[in-house]
């Protein structure tokens, strides 16, 4: 990985499952991690920044990165209110892509959600099509937009029950979902993680939306 790529929400559930992978594939000589606090870990050759989200348009002016990616995610709960969620899952995501492309990032990543829609009565669902709008205003080159279903993976803090035991119902649920309603299912992060590493060797131009079945397909993983 030669071309600088910068990685926002490297903490989290996704981000971080990313990172491990790029490290194991020997792909971090070039990545740049921008985090709100000191994370306990090593990452490898990375080149970790740590600066308070209000200063993150700064360090991405001065890393200069040719891809970006978003794992930013939050919840309701984390958050504390509707405001402060749409903080991080809509301004603070549009505030890196505004700050990315003024940096001149070719392509940009992020991870959403299925069903995002800036018109969905949902707010959460409305928040993320929100998002999506805001980096597609931007005009990168090339624009990935990862709509996965329910996320299955380790989660650290942050328990969310009515989540939990959906994925626990989820090997029953899945076997009834078929067709457009795939897109339903779940999936695992780690999957999810490694189809955004195929992507970042990726340069044909363009806005795609990537739903399950694609995510599989990046991931070499056939679904049933």
């Amino acid at each position: 990985m030669t071309d600088p790529v910068l990685i926002v929400g490297a903490t989290g559930l996704i981000g971080n499952l990313l990172v491990r992978k790029l490290i194991a594939d020997g792909r971090d000589n070039a990545l740049h991690l921008l985090l709100r606090k000191p994370a306990d870990k090593s990452y490898g050759a990375a080149t970790v920044h740590v600066a308070p989200t209000k200063e993150w348009p700064d360090v991405i002016a001065t890393v200069k990165a040719g891809r970006a990616v978003s794992c930013l995610g939050s919840t309701m709960k984390k958050a504390g209110s509707k405001e402060a969620f749409a903080a991080v899952d809509r301004d603070l995501v549009g505030a890196v892509g505004k700050a990315a492309k003024a940096a001149g990032t070719r392509q940009f990543i992020t991870v959403s959600s299925t069903m995002a829609n800036a018109e969905a009565s949902s707010f959460y669902l409305k928040v993320k099509g929100q998002a999506e709008q805001l980096l597609r205003a931007e005009g990168f080159d090339r624009l990935d937009i990862i709509r996965p279903g329910l996320l299955r993976g380790e989660r650290s803090g942050d328990a969310r029950l009515g989540e939990s035991l959906a994925i626990i119902a989820s090997p029953v649920m899945d076997r009834l979902l078929h067709g457009s309603l795939r897109r339903y299912r779940s999936i695992d992060a780690a999957e999810v993680a490694s189809a955004i590493a195929e992507l970042l060797a990726q340069d044909k131009p363009g806005t795609t939306i990537h739903e399950n079945d694609a995510i599989w397909k990046l991931a070499g993983k056939a679904a049933a």
